[in-house]
This record gives C-alpha cells, structure tokens and sequence, in this order.
C-alpha cells in the first residue's frame, strides 16, 4: 500500500507541475518541459519518497530485525534511484554513498576540513555492530533522509537525448566497475542484488524514451541484454563469474548503446571520462585521454607532441649534472620502474610506474601535484633528482636548434615553460596500450586465460576486494566511471618484512604536505597493471614480491600485523584467503603484462 500511495502521490506532483507549466503555453516566452523529464522525475520523485519513507521508519526504539529491513528497503529505492542521482547530483550521490571513513577536504586552499561521512554505507556498518554506536547512527540515519528530502524539494530534471545516453552509459560502467565488486556494501555484500535494482531503472528509462526509437528491434535488444544481465546477477556473491559478466553482458551493452545514439541521431557537445563511442570497457579507446589532459583543447600535431615528448623524457641534459633523465628512473623494459627499492640512497620512495599514470587526477605517491604538467615541475626541481629550475631547463632545450624549431613548430604560443612539459606529458599519456593478454581475452580476440588466471580475476573483483581501491579497467584509485577523483588509502605498509615487531613505515605521506592529523601515512592507490614485472612493491619498496604483497593484505594490513592505528582505510579485518585463491589472484595480476614488456 505504501509502495501505491507514494507513486499516485509523486504523479500527482509531477501532473500539477506539468499543468502549471502548460497554463503559459500559449505565451511563447514560457518553456515546456520535455515530455522524457516529466517522465523520469515522476519516477526519480517516487524511488526519493520511498527511501525517505522507510528512512523515517528505521530508528532505535524498534526491534533491531526490523530496523534492518526498514534499512535494506530504504537502500533499496536508492540503488534505484542511483542512475539518476549519480547522473544529475554527482556531489549528493557521492556523500549519500560515501564509505565510512573520515573525509578531508579543502587542504590545498587552506581551508582543511575534516568531514564525518554520511549515507548508506555508514548507516549499514554501524547497523550491524554487535555494540551499536546509537550517536552515531542516529545522526547517520537524520542527515541521509535529510538530504533524500533535500534533493526532493529541489527536484529538477531537463534532459536532453545526449544527457539520457550519457547517463545510460554511466552506469552500465558503474555496475561493472563498482557494482558487482562490493565497493559500496560493506557489511552485506549485496551488490549482485543492488546492481538489478539499479538495471531496472535503465529499463524504465529505455521504456520512457521509445517514441525515440527508429528501430524497435534494437530497443528489445537493449532490453533484453539488461534482462539478461539481471538474470545472471542472480548468484553468490563469492562465487559469481564476473569475467563472464562483463565478456557478455556490460560490452554488449555498451556495443548496442552505440547504435542506440546512432539511431536517435544524437550530437554530443563534448566527451567526458566515458568516450561517447566506447564499445568495450577494457581497450584505451574506452576512456577520453584528453579528459585527464591539463590543456583539454591542445591535440594538434598531437602525434609530433609525444615524439616530442619522448626524446625529452630520454634526454639528461635536462638534469644539472647531465646524469639524469625521465627514462633513467622510468626503464621501459620494467614498465617504466627501475626495479630497486629505492632508485639511490637520497630516495625515500620506490619509483612508480608512469605507464597508464595518465588516468589520474593526482601525482606522485602523495598525490601533491594536480597534473602530469605539473608533475614535471616537481622533478625538476627535486634537489635529488633533476635539481634545475624550470627557467634553466627552458634555458637547455632553447640552445638545442632541433628542440628550439620542434617547439616554434608544434605550439602557437610562447609558453616554452607549459610546452616543454606538455610535450613531456603528452608522451606519458600515450603509455596507455591495454594490450596485456587479460585484455585481449575479455575482448574476446583471445581464449588464452587459464582457469586460474580467470578465477584470479574473479576473486580481484570479488571475494578479495581488491577492485575495491584497484578499479577496473585502470585498476588504479581514480573513481569509474567519473574519474573526478583518486583516492589514497591508509593501509598501514610496515617498515620492513618484520611481522613480529612491526613497525608502521616512517614515511608519513600525504601528512607531509599539510599536517593533517587524519591523512599520516596516506597514499595514492596507484595502478596494479604491469605489476608482474614491476617489483619491489608499496611506496617503500619493502616487498620484493607479489606473494608477500597478498600475505600483507590477506591478514588486513597494519591491523593483522598488529599495528594499531585509527584510520586504516582497508574495508576488512582480513581476507581468509586460502592458498589456491593467493595462488590464483598472482597469475591474474601477472596476465596484465602488456605484451611490449
């Protein structure tokens, strides 16, 4: 009954709202509002009701069974909501859905605040605690329906067929990035269950828009590839084969999205993270590089650019002693890694790779720098590394005639600074092969994986919670399918391989840089492709292999080797994996190998 009363009232809502609007049609200066928005706000207004409703319900004072179905009902109006919200709200969806774990915003403008999290995720964890925190869940509970309320008194959809296309892609991606991993249900793992609710939603909003369709048939299709994805998603939560997931389902869905923009004729005003012709989700056509770029528009000559670049990152004469350049730390042969712990004795920190760095929005292992551009100013000016200033490294490439005419050439403007380290970057950004023989065999060009190998990814994705932090396809920290944001993590890496006496690394990350108490030893999640041939491992360098690496997160990090901490970031106390399943995770880790290395 409930369910009933809330969509008549929501579509009675939405039916004055629309009569209001159509009262002025007669008066040209009034604009309607297109038939799809009235349509999905109707729907969107009805999922916001519903989960406010059962929000409402759920509260201390009734048996603790009831407050979880209450819970598990609320959370589900907002996996169904979660298309548009995410799509039309990013900054709500992003607090309602926020894991547990203390937020700090505003450092680099000196305005750092320290944010206690909201939402779904904060509510579930602290639900089902034995010894219930009622402070904290009560105030959990008070400002997710408070801002659910919030969206809903603010309610305003105006959709384009660009923005519906754009939305459907998102979380097609989203559900097989993020959806089907555990990402945001820590506690229950219902994320197969979640992610049909939320393909439901694509379902309706396809039903909504079928006017648009030149092609019925393609319509059905699309339709029944979500059914179909439903279908199958109905499995454990452990044991669900996620690479076959994706191989038929998600690049089918994206491959039939593609002719459904083509159907409806529709113009795109720009691309975003997602390419708006993106087809299958582990290939490098999959994500717009140039949405990571710190000069958007910049791709002329872009080809000559990262030729450009190139010779630059091989060049040491960009160092004061003429030692040292990119490629001396960055060896290509090892992924662009150096295979030491430490590159010399005045390094603290292990030398990342910069293959496929380029999907980031932050740099170096504190994530200090915005972008690669700027990323190179900090090499440069590192005193152990290239000890230059930028005016003396301009200084350099000017007295080089084939460097002075390639810069006249390739950029119309006179910031040789920005163009020199452009070029630089623009190289790096062109590391990105997606070619590894994981890649090919979930694009279906290959049937090479190996039972084991295909578990290993099953597990990474799943019961592991590696992708978790290692997002697909990148596996990196940087959020899918946005990519606004890269995570660090406190996951509480010890000093050395000592799991007796540990001892938490001296290294205090990001701390360094602002002195915030709730960010020591922080780091940037960085990419885990390559990683088969890029040992020593974590920023100290203190695991030479991958086996020791798993051993670390298979008993929860800093908490299983003892080391007390407040804010750990890992999303569990240990992983119990067996033997065989560390075995199988390794060989998938080393199936993404690209073939040049």
């Amino acid at each position: 009954m409930k369910d009933i009363f809330s969509r008549a009232k929501a579509y009675l809502c939405v039916c004055l709202l629309l009569l209001i609007i159509g009262c002025g049609k007669a008066e040209k200066k009034y604009a309607t509002v297109d038939s799809f928005s009235a349509d999905i706000s109707v729907l969107y207004n009805e999922y916001l009701t519903n989960s406010i409703a059962s929000l409402e319900e759920l509260n201390l004072e009734i048996p603790s069974e009831e407050r979880k179905e209450y819970y598990k009902e609320a959370r589900k109006y907002f996996k169904m909501m979660e298309p548009i919200l995410a799509y039309s709200d990013k900054n709500n969806y992003k607090s309602l859905n926020a894991p547990n774990i203390i937020q700090v915003k505003g450092e680099e403008s000196q305005d750092t605040r320290v944010i206690n999290p909201i939402g779904f995720q904060v509510i579930e964890e602290n639900l089902y605690e034995e010894e219930i925190d009622t402070v904290t869940l009560t105030r959990a509970i008070n400002v997710t329906r408070d801002r659910l309320k919030l969206i809903k008194e603010n309610l305003s959809l105006k959709l384009k067929d660009y923005h519906i296309i754009w939305l459907l892609r998102e979380q097609i991606v989203r559900i097989a990035t993020t959806g089907i991993t555990g990402f945001d249900s820590p506690v229950l793992s219902q994320s197969l269950l979640e992610s049909k609710y939320s393909y439901s939603t694509l379902i309706e909003i396809v039903k909504m828009n079928e006017n648009k369709f030149k092609s019925k048939e393609l319509k059905d299709k699309f339709i029944q590839s979500i059914s179909g994805a439903q279908k199958d998603l109905d499995h454990d939560f452990n044991t669900f084969n996620r690479f076959t997931f994706i191989k038929k389902h998600t690049d089918n869905q994206l491959k039939l999205l593609v002719e459904i923009q083509k159907d409806w004729n529709v113009k795109f005003p720009f691309e975003m993270a997602l390419s708006n012709t993106l087809s299958t989700l582990f290939s490098k056509d999959a994500l717009n590089i140039n949405y990571f770029s710190d000069q958007l528009s910049d791709t002329t000559n872009l080809a000559q650019k990262v030729e450009f670049g190139k010779e630059l990152f091989n060049d040491k004469s960009l160092s004061k002693d003429y030692s040292m350049a990119c490629a001396t730390c960055h060896v290509k042969e090892l992924a662009f890694t150096d295979g030491k712990k430490t590159f010399d004795k005045n390094q603290t920190r292990n030398t990342p790779t910069v293959a496929y760095s380029a999907y980031q929005q932050a740099f170096f292992m504190d994530a200090r720098a915005g972008s690669l551009e700027g990323q190179v100013v900090g090499v440069v000016k590192n005193h152990n590394e290239f000890n230059m200033s930028m005016d003396s490294v301009v200084n350099r490439v000017q007295q080089n005639g084939i460097y002075k005419n390639k810069l006249e050439e390739l950029y119309n403007n006179k910031r040789i600074d920005y163009n020199i380290r452009h070029a630089i970057a623009s190289y790096i950004r062109s590391l990105n092969p997606f070619n590894s023989k994981f890649d090919k065999n979930i694009r279906g060009e290959e049937n090479t994986l190996t039972e084991e190998e295909q578990l290993g990814f099953n597990l990474f994705m799943g019961k592991a919670m590696c992708a978790t932090c290692h997002f697909a396809p990148v596996f990196n920290g940087t959020v899918p399918p946005n990519y606004t944001d890269t995570e660090l993590e406190f996951i509480g890496v010890p000093a050395t391989t000592d799991t007796i006496n540990a001892k938490l690394s001296s290294d205090l990350g990001r701390f360094e840089l602002f002195k915030t108490p709730e960010r020591k030893h922080f780091f940037k999640t960085p990419t885990v492709r390559n990683a088969g041939i890029t040992a020593p491992y974590m920023h100290n360098g203190v695991y030479a292999s991958l086996e020791e690496v798993m051993k670390f997160y298979n008993i929860g990090g800093a908490a299983g080797l003892g080391i007390e901490n407040n804010y750990q970031t890992l999303p569990f106390d240990n992983l119990s994996l067996t033997t065989e399943e560390i075995e199988a995770l390794i060989a998938f880790t080393k199936t993404l190998t690209d073939t040049e290395y």
